[in-house]
Parts: structure tokens; sequence; C-alpha cells
């Protein structure tokens, strides 16, 4: 039998090159991850089939406001903000402001704000960080982490303008509260009267996988290194090479992101959709203030107000010695490890992180 060879074509442009590039390495990933599974469609069935999961009926994604609008900051980037205000007032309480983080949007926060929406004594802010969710991206440049903590200011500022303040982050908005920090470390004490950390780090991320399948679960965090500064020619191919793996992307969210042996199929499915709805552009743009960030010192500003670290044991994106090393800085700082826990801890084990959150809030 004579052997047949096929020839393919070399791609002919700088966005052909780009985009064979990243389908090639797309599809290698996707195999790879494939052959270790007998059958990756029948496991994505079954798991996401589960008739034992206690969220298949939540509505993920939308919450009651009663404001909403965008935010243009000075570069041109729109932010879309939501304010919930409390249904019975209570003197004194801080606004709590919600800042979420890489590759997610405002939905991160789903459960602890339906708590404290329902509880109804505090005012809720939540934005999208700039090319997440509902807000603008960037037209040229980098994201760069001092940037999203002036970010944070102008929200504030146009939001909750006086009074105090309570800053609840995720991951990079952890980052963005410490570059907060670092910009104005006088509203600590005086405006900002106390401090959430979940799932964060102060710095050393070299040694995390911050950029780790489970929030770029897409691309691949070799892929967006090596087209870091191509993809404004081949942003959109990629993102198709992208949609061309979700199966893949959801077994790696639920891999990454997840610490439970049988994570609850709805949230995984409500994670991956909110990674993939964060383009490949932004994702590039943000990678060097991620791997840069070295923010300790910063974290003195917050010595003199209480904290609440919260941490999954189990959480593969910013381990747990990032959220210790936070609390050996800050020894007055609440610390809160929860057992069988990943990245996304306040989805994953809402009822922990909100019961902690309450009694957070009720001892300020």
């Amino acid at each position: 039998m004579s052997e047949r060879r096929f020839r393919v074509p070399r791609p002919r442009t700088a966005a052909g090159r780009v985009a064979g590039l990243v389908g090639a390495a797309v599809g290698v990933a996707a195999a790879g991850l494939a052959a270790g599974v007998v059958s990756e469609r029948v496991l994505i069935r079954r798991l996401k089939g589960d008739p034992t999961d206690p969220y298949a009926d939540e509505i993920f994604g939308q919450q009651r406001y009663d404001e909403s609008f965008r935010l243009e900051l000075p570069d041109g980037t729109d932010i879309h903000v939501e304010v919930v205000e409390p249904t019975r007032s209570v003197p004194g309480n801080p606004t709590v402001v919600l800042v979420h983080g890489f590759c997610l949007d405002m939905g991160t926060f789903h459960f602890q704000r339906k708590m404290l929406a329902e509880r109804g004594e505090h005012r809720i802010v939540a934005y999208d960080q700039p090319g997440h969710g509902r807000s603008g991206r960037l037209e040229t440049g980098e994201y760069d982490l001092a940037a999203l903590g002036r970010t944070l200011r102008r929200v504030i500022d146009r939001t909750a303008p006086e009074g105090p303040l309570v800053l609840v982050g995720h991951s990079m908005g952890g980052m963005t509260i410490m570059a907060f920090a670092e910009l104005y470390p006088e509203l600590f004490g005086d405006r900002v009267v106390g401090t959430v950390l979940m799932a964060t780090s102060g710095g050393l991320l070299a040694e995390t996988k911050l950029v780790a399948p489970a929030l770029l679960g897409r691309v691949g965090a070799p892929v967006l290194y090596m087209v870091s500064n191509a993809t404004r020619y081949g942003g959109t191919a990629i993102d198709a090479a992208r949609r061309s793996t979700s199966n893949v992307a959801w077994l790696l969210t639920r891999k990454y992101g997840f610490g439970t042996p049988r994570p609850s199929p709805a949230l995984v499915s409500y994670v991956e959709q909110m990674n993939s709805r964060t383009s490949a552009d932004t994702v590039t743009r943000y990678l060097r203030t991620l791997a840069t960030h070295s923010r300790y010192p910063a974290l003195a500003a917050l010595a003199g107000t209480p904290v609440l670290v919260v941490v999954g044991d189990r959480d593969m994106i910013t381990p747990v010695t990032h959220s210790e090393e936070i609390v050996r800085r800050l020894p007055h700082a609440e610390y809160l490890k929860i057992r069988d826990s990943g990245h996304v801890v306040m989805l994953e084990h809402a009822d922990e992180v909100n019961g902690a959150l309450e009694r957070f809030l009720e001892g300020l």
C-alpha cells in the first residue's frame, strides 16, 4: 500500500502565522488532556448531569441592584458598577466593596452578595475590573496593578465618597487592594475599617500557578506567554480556538479551580463561563503585572485595622503558603483555612466563607 502524504499550507500573513501557532498549541494541549480520559464528552455529560448537584437550580449571574452605571476612566475605559442599598440601614455600618479576580467578574461573589443583600444591613458596591465582565477593555498597552488600585479609588469616590469601608478582594482583587493600600495608605483606619483577602498573594508569584489552566483554561500559560506580544494580530482567531476546546476547559476548571473531590457541576460551569468571557487579548495584557506583583510592604497600611485572610487548603493557583506569608506580616489578622477547597473558595464553600464574613463585619 502506498503511503499518502498531506501538505498543510503555511499561513502567509502575520495574523495567519499567529492563529496557526495558537490553534496548533491549543489542539496539542486539548489532545493531551483528552487522551487521559476514556471519553471526554461522555465524562462531561455524566459530571454535568449529577442529580445530586445542590446548585443545579441556582440562577447565577443575576443579582438585585438599586443602581447600575458605567464609570469612565481617564484612559477612556468604562467600568461596570452595581450598588445595592441596605433595606434596614444600621448607622455606622460600612459599605462593602467587592473586588474580583483574574479572568472572573463580580459574579465571583454571588453567594456573599446574596447573603449581604438578604441581611440588608450593609451597602454593597461591586464592579467588573477593566477587561472583565461588562467593563470595557484597554485600547492600547498593558494592564497594571497600580492602575487597578486607582480604578478602585475612582469606584469608591463615585459610590461611597464618605463613611467607613470594608474591602473584600479575591485573588487579583486582593492584589488590587494591596496596590490601593500602597497608593493610599492614609485611607486605612480612617475610611477603610476592615479588609478581607481571599485566596490571594502579596508576591512570589513566580512560584505559583497563577496562570495555570484553571483561569486561562482555553489557551494555557505557555501559549499565552508565546503570543503575549502577538494577540493584536490574531486575537479573534485565538478566542475561536479557545471556544473549540470548551469541554477541556471545563475539566481544567474543575481540576485547578476546585478542591472538593466532587464539586458542583453547576459551579464549575459558572466559573468556566466567567473565564471564557475574558478575551485572550485581555489575559495576555495582564500577564506582566501579575508575574511581577510584589507588594508585601503595602500590607503595613493594613496593620492598624482588622483583617480576615481566607484560603482553601487545596488552592493550586495561590497556594496556602501565600496566605500564611500575609498572616506572618499581619499577625493580628484572623486566618481561616478551609478544608477541601480550591481557588474559588467563596463559591465552593460559600456557607463557611459567608459565616466568617458575617462574624468579621459584626466585630467591626
